[in-house]
């Protein structure tokens, strides 16, 4: 069975076509500036990517080109759709409703715009994709998979907020976490890397790119996360702030007279390294800054690290120690400095890198000395297909 994995964002489409039955990727694909007249496709297929200037008005229009691309005579993978066994839809967020993948009803579609409040960026992006897949394939059998769903074994004491308990009841405020697929396949693949039960294990897994989080994963389950009510919380980020004292907020907005529109503006994209360093929001290019001297730059990957670094601690209190650390994502999978970094500001807790094995970049492997107590490993995410797995499962 072959499975189609979408993700849908405002003015964009990621997509892939994987094979259930090798769990080998296709096709994949990402549409930008849906919306505009410019918009365009890059589709991958075969090792070679092929670039489509195609206008698409809409999400509809999009995902309609997408499909002939699949099924075309040149760059397609699959003769018809009727070869796909079901589309799985990355969810950001799914509050409290949903603690696991669903199969999608106008129902569950009404639940998701329920939880647009809490990601407004994310969820009415989402549901653009959920409908034009109606449309379009009126008979597939669609899966919503959530970025939340993982977390929402989190216990109380660790997710409710020290405000007025009458916001969390009226309002839903609490910590959720997010990059719940992304925790759930490296935790899963390390024990499998290890020849381990999944359950024997106490996993602080770090997904480190442009968006960060921290996940403590004790018996299978997420037990503790950086990110909170919304992925603007915990470790700071390419231009998320991460936690911040509140005051902070109601300070620059009287001193700066600014709306509550514009705070999330610059939390969200003026914040994080690229707030420090003032360079880019791109780590690579504020790790050459600071090579080259630049302060400012070092003073960005000095705060990441030692953040990033206290709230691995945090998770491995909240289990009650650590057995196995990792990194994945972007600067989690390319980072050797920033692994090197993080790890020798947990020496206290047994983590010890080997620099030799550190030199390596977006493969598995294992980074820890000989005499590391803790584990150490960097592995790629697989987030596409942790979600066709969801898909399979709730499909056959």
């Amino acid at each position: 069975m072959k499975i189609l994995v979408l993700n849908s964002g405002s003015s964009s489409l990621k997509y892939q076509v994987i094979d259930m039955e090798t769990e080998k990727m296709l096709a994949k694909g990402y549409f930008e500036r849906i919306g505009q007249p410019n918009s365009f496709l890059t589709h991958k297929v075969k090792g070679e990517a092929h670039k489509f200037e195609h206008p698409a008005k809409n999400h509809e229009k999009a995902i309609a080109f997408v499909l002939n691309r699949l099924t075309n005579e040149n760059y397609g993978v699959i003769h018809s759709l009727e070869e796909l066994g079901g589309i799985g839809h990355r969810v950001v967020h799914g509050g409290e409703k949903f603690s696991d993948s669903v199969r999608i009803t106008d129902e569950v579609i009404e639940e998701i715009k329920k939880c647009s409040d809490l990601a407004p960026l994310h969820n009415p992006a989402c549901i653009l994709g959920i409908e034009a897949c109606q449309k379009i394939v009126p008979n597939m059998k669609m899966v919503a998979v959530f970025d939340t769903a993982f977390h929402q074994t989190i216990s109380k004491e660790k997710y409710i907020y020290p405000i007025p308990y009458k916001y969390y009841e009226k309002y839903a405020i609490r910590k959720y976490g997010f990059h719940g697929t992304s925790h759930q396949y490296v935790s899963h693949r390390v024990a499998e890397i290890m020849g381990k039960h999944i359950q024997d294990l106490k996993i602080v897994n770090c997904h480190l790119g442009q968006g960060c989080s921290v996940c403590a994963i004790k018996d299978g389950k997420s037990v503790e996360t950086s990110m909170g009510l919304t992925p603007l919380g915990g470790i700071p980020m390419g231009t998320r702030s991460g936690d911040l004292d509140p005051s902070i907020l109601t300070y620059l907005m009287q001193k700066e007279n600014l709306s509550a529109d514009d705070m999330n503006f610059v939390l969200n994209k003026e914040a994080g390294a690229y707030g420090i360093a003032g360079v880019s929001v791109d780590f690579r290019d504020i790790e050459k800054e600071a090579i080259s001297g630049g302060k400012q730059a070092q003073l960005a990957l000095d705060v990441y690290h030692y953040l990033t670094a206290c709230y691995v601690a945090r998770c491995a209190v909240a289990m009650g120690g650590i057995d196995v650390l990792t990194f994945t994502a972007g600067v989690g999978e390319k980072g050797p400095i920033s692994r090197k970094a993080i790890c020798e500001q947990l020496e206290f807790l047994g983590v010890k890198i080997d620099d030799e094995k550190n030199k390596i970049r977006g493969e598995e492997a294992e980074l820890s000395t000989s005499d590391s107590r803790v584990k150490i490993y960097t592995i790629p995410t697989n987030e596409e297909l942790m979600i066709a797995r969801e898909t399979l499962k709730l499909v056959r």
